[in-house]
């Protein structure tokens, strides 16, 4: 038997969880065609992978990303493959674009994912040869694909394409019965096409750009009852999954309204729900408390309820005032909502705008997910160098005991976006971590990856829950075995939205990677920059941490080599789009294809 790869040696992890054991893959055609204890002839292979000490396990499944503008660009998506993700989602948070045009995608898109307007509707109109599901999942696989992808169907995608921008984000409009047939019927047409279900927003803090509807809330979060209901009912019978964010301003009927409507009552089929997000939240601390007993009950009951979860310290880095953060209360949306600098600086220097947002500031009660407090939050960058190193609230102190707020608004005055900070938001208590990575209610992803591209994707996630887990090993304090750790990145999550991902087991398809364990260490955690061709060259900020992938395989064909894409990455088709429920074939090589420009 001839092989197209081998990796021999390594130790291999199936993805069921079961116990990893030191093997031989033998890769033909796209496939794990022969798992050995014993070593494989290599004669003709034209690619042997030495894993001795490694481990090799399946790619990784990225459950939530906003990739949907970048992959029209640049289909490798080689940020997240480099890191060891074979297979990510599109369309999360009510946001696609199958339906929308170029405009009303920036201005869904634009703000709330913080990626450059412009550059959406320049993508958007660029490519969009599609009206139909069918048709877009066409068109992503004319793209030279690199990971595989599945994806939801956006609900404000959705009702933007059917009632209009304007009149899907008012209080007083409800979609008419013609209007909500017209939204069912993109349900149905969306999953008859593979797709793992429909994303909704009832989050009041993302809002929208442009100046048609700016600083309206997203669409799909003025819906009511009737609409949700016809389409959770689609969703239900047809064994699809409901991702969804929760109201921060009402938690405990949101957020128990969506774990109860998850239950199968009366006979019904459960709602595969998963919610954002299962966060060990600095500004409350206690609601994670709540959120795991909560999925527990509910499941019981007969749900089949999941939180996300982000299994890393939420760091979040702002230019500014540039963070999406600032939309939870009024006076952050009041400068966010200002489009021009010279507008935004003439409200922070206002003395009444300066009082609201310390009285916002001050403001230690209610729902929020920023903890508000200048104290915790450490300036990174600044053309002034000795205010780097320092908080705000010690800025303020050394200034004759100025207000935090003052002092972080006159640095921004003087320093615009050329003044960087960063501050934890949450999951910054390790012993809270370990037990969010156990819990059978929680879905480990939420990475979001293609977004925020300044301050908050994480595209390594992976590899670090690994590092995680590891490092307790080491210590004689084991949390979790490294089998249910890749499990929890892989197969679970495969299985749970019914797409063929996640194995790395004979018969299976080869999307795998290969780690150093011994590079599961501090360079996870560190921050550079790196120029996003398609989006003007604008820096997003990437982990970097080559030696700790020497290979990713997508589809049986090698595209990482020690953390660089392979020239193949982005050139040829490697991924595919995973159908819901169906059997992915790998991608046959067939020549180059010329890269998306």
């Amino acid at each position: 038997m001839t092989y197209d790869a081998i990796i021999k040696g390594g130790r291999w992890f199936d993805g069921t969880g079961a116990a990893s054991a030191i093997r031989d893959l033998g890769i033909r055609d796209g496939r794990v065609v022969v798992v050995s204890a014993d070593p494989l002839d290599e004669t003709g292979c034209p690619e042997v992978v030495d894993a001795h000490g490694r481990w090799v396990m399946p790619g990784f499944v990225d459950i939530h990303t906003h990739y949907d503008i970048e992959v029209l660009d640049g289909p490798a998506l080689p940020e997240s493959v480099r890191h060891g993700v074979t297979t990510l989602f599109l369309g999360s948070c009510s946001l696609s674009t199958i339906h929308v045009g170029g405009v009303d995608a920036g201005d869904l898109f634009g703000r709330v994912e913080a990626i450059p307007r412009q550059h959406v509707i320049r993508a958007v109109e660029e490519h969009k040869t599609w009206s139909t599901a069918e048709q877009y999942v066409a068109a992503l696989e004319a793209l030279p694909l690199g990971p595989n992808l599945a994806a939801f169907i956006g609900h404000s995608d959705m009702r933007t394409a059917t009632m209009g921008l304007d009149r899907a984000t008012r209080k007083d409009v409800r979609p008419s019965r013609r209007e909500q047939a017209r939204m069912e019927q993109m349900l149905d047409e969306a999953l008859d096409a593979g797709f793992v279900g429909m994303s909704a927003q009832q989050l009041l803090f993302d809002k929208l750009d442009g100046d048609l509807c700016r600083s309206r809330t997203l669409p799909s979060t003025y819906a009511k009852g009737r609409e949700m209901r016809g389409l959770r009912s689609i969703l239900r019978r047809r064994r699809r999954a409901l991702q969804a964010g929760p109201d921060a301003s009402h938690p405990v009927s949101t957020i128990g309204g969506q774990a109860l409507g998850s239950i199968g009552w009366f006979g019904r089929p459960a709602l595969r729900t998963s919610l954002l997000s299962a966060a060990d939240i600095k500004a409350i601390p206690f609601v994670i408390h709540l959120m795991r007993p909560l999925a527990a009950l509910v499941n019981r009951l007969g749900a089949d309820f999941r939180w996300q979860h982000l299994p890393v310290p939420f760091e979040v880095y702002a230019d500014g005032i540039d963070l999406v953060i600032f939309e939870e209360f009024g006076s952050g949306a009041m400068a966010l909502h200002l489009q021009e600098k010279l507008a935004r600086d003439e409200l922070m220097r206002d003395e009444d705008y300066r009082k609201r947002f310390r009285k916002d500031y001050e403001s230690k009660y209610g729902p929020r997910v920023w903890h508000r407090d200048f104290y915790d939050a450490e300036i990174v960058a600044c053309p002034d160098a000795s205010v780097i190193g320092k908080s705000f609230g010690q800025v303020g102190d050394e200034r004759g005991g100025m207000h935090p707020v003052d002092a972080f608004l006159d640095l921004v005055l003087e320093h615009g976006t050329a003044i960087r900070w960063r501050t934890t938001i949450s999951n910054h208590r390790p012993e809270v971590l370990k037990k969010l990575a156990q819990d059978g209610g929680i879905q480990v992803g939420f990475s979001d990856a293609g977004a925020h591209l300044r301050n908050m994707a994480f595209y390594n996630f992976g590899l670090r829950l690994l590092k995680h887990v590891r490092d307790a090993e080491r210590a004689g304090k084991p949390f979790m075995s490294v089998e249910r750790a890749v499990h929890r990145l892989t197969g679970e999550l495969g299985e749970w939205y019914r797409i063929d991902a996640g194995f790395l087991r004979e018969g299976d398809r080869a999307d795998l990677v290969v780690l150093d364990p011994e590079h599961l260490d501090a360079a996870l955690e560190s921050y550079h920059e790196a120029p996003v061709e398609q989006y003007g060259g604008l820096s997003r900020m990437v982990n970097r941490n080559d030696a700790a992938v020497p290979a990713v395989f997508v589809g049986g064909r090698r595209v990482v080599t020690d953390g660089e894409p392979t020239p193949l990455l982005g050139t040829e088709r490697t991924g595919q789009f995973l159908r819901a429920g169906q059997t992915g074939a790998p991608v046959v090589s067939t020549g180059a294809v010329e890269a998306a420009s």
